[in-house]
């Protein structure tokens, strides 16, 4: 952690430095051909790396914006990184406004095409060329690449993430917002790759290899990112899908004073149901484990009282037959204390309960 800026700690991976160390011999030649013969070898990785520290100065000011607003827009930000691929922000809170998501991906790209209009000025406005005014050219020229390039339409892009807000606004549904915006990634992926290819080979020239391969692995990433999101909308929907009340098994409720005989008649009377126990006033105890109850003797059923095959429900775990979706899983995760089942309670009334297993087992379905 180098620092903290709205309220997040800044890092820098160890990947950016393997990053930073391979930008600056992939731009050096560059450097030489500009430069040659006026700086020797040291020199021009000077400059090479002069350049990568600007470009990743422009990619931090760009994860900082959007720090900013989405603290502006009452999110927690937990994290600003510098990473092989540039950087990234992490904030908590994102999953209940469409407008919020478009905001914070959009200023990005602005504060980089911003940073580009800047230096191109500046650079006009040097009287002579110099190593300097080409460092600010180049500036001008990578922040207008990043900025425009971050917006187009597609995951893991901010366009990517302006289009899901926009598709989630218009739908009332994130997840095909963000299925929307993986498959057009996904799209975009190719498309940079084909271009690569195709834009040489149109104007006549072969394509270039180091060209060709950059083009390779920026696509892999998008298109990685991309199946990701795709990922992660079909899981929201599965999520969405889940409901405590078409999850619930029935139950058969039983006062605690009933012994294990009554707790097989009532289990006869309804096969397939979950027996239940609740205390004097109606409140849920357990549920009773079938494998405890034939463990017990036939000659001592009548005699031997329900505590002693119940397994008791956590205190608090109670959940109500209308949750759904993320809102259902999160209660089990806040209220279950680990408990394998759970009671469902309709206005006072215990109903049936939850097994968290069938939980998941519906969520990877």
């Amino acid at each position: 952690m180098v620092g903290r800026i709205a309220g997040a700690p800044v890092l820098v991976t160890p990947s950016w430095f393997l990053g930073a160390a391979v930008l600056t011999l992939v731009f050096a030649p560059t450097v030489r051909t500009w430069f040659a013969p006026q700086l020797g070898t040291t020199a021009v990785l000077v400059v090479a790396l002069a350049f990568v520290l600007l470009l990743f100065a422009s990619v931090f000011l760009h994860e900082v914006a959007h720090a900013l607003v989405a603290r502006a827009r009452g999110h927690r930000v937990t994290e600003i990184a510098l990473t092989l691929w540039g950087g990234h922000t992490a904030y908590t809170g994102s999953g209940g406004r469409p407008l919020d998501g478009a905001l914070v991906a959009v200023v990005g790209p602005l504060t980089n095409l911003a940073l580009a209009a800047a230096f191109w000025v500046v650079y006009q406005l040097q009287p002579v060329s110099s190593v300097a005014s080409a460092l600010l050219l180049a500036g001008a020229f990578s922040n207008a690449f990043v900025g425009l390039f971050n917006l187009l339409p597609g995951l893991p892009l901010d366009g990517g993430q302006i289009l899901e807000s926009v598709v989630w606004g218009a739908t009332g549904s994130r997840s095909r917002g963000t299925l929307a915006a993986g498959w057009v990634g996904r799209a975009v992926a190719v498309g940079v790759l084909v271009l690569a290819l195709a834009w040489p080979l149109l104007e006549g020239r072969r394509p270039s290899w180091v060209t060709v391969a950059w083009a390779a692995i920026i696509g892999a990433f998008l298109w990685s990112g991309a199946g990701e999101a795709v990922k992660s909308a079909q899981t929201r929907a599965r999520v969405a899908g889940l409901s405590a009340r078409g999850l619930a098994v029935p139950a058969v409720v039983v006062p605690v004073a009933t012994t294990v005989a009554g707790v097989s008649d009532a289990a006869a009377r309804r096969p397939g149901a979950v027996v239940a126990v609740v205390g004097p006033d109606g409140e849920p105890v357990g549920w009773v484990d079938p494998g405890a109850v034939a463990s017990v003797p036939a000659d001592q059923a009548a005699t031997t009282p329900v505590e002693a095959v119940v397994v008791p429900f956590p205190p608090g775990s109670a959940v109500s037959p209308d949750l759904e979706g993320d809102a259902l899983l999160d209660r089990l995760a806040r209220g279950s204390s680990g408990a394998r089942v759970v009671p469902v309670v309709d206005a006072g009334r215990l109903t049936g309960v939850l097994d968290v297993a069938r939980v998941a087992a519906a969520l990877r379905r």
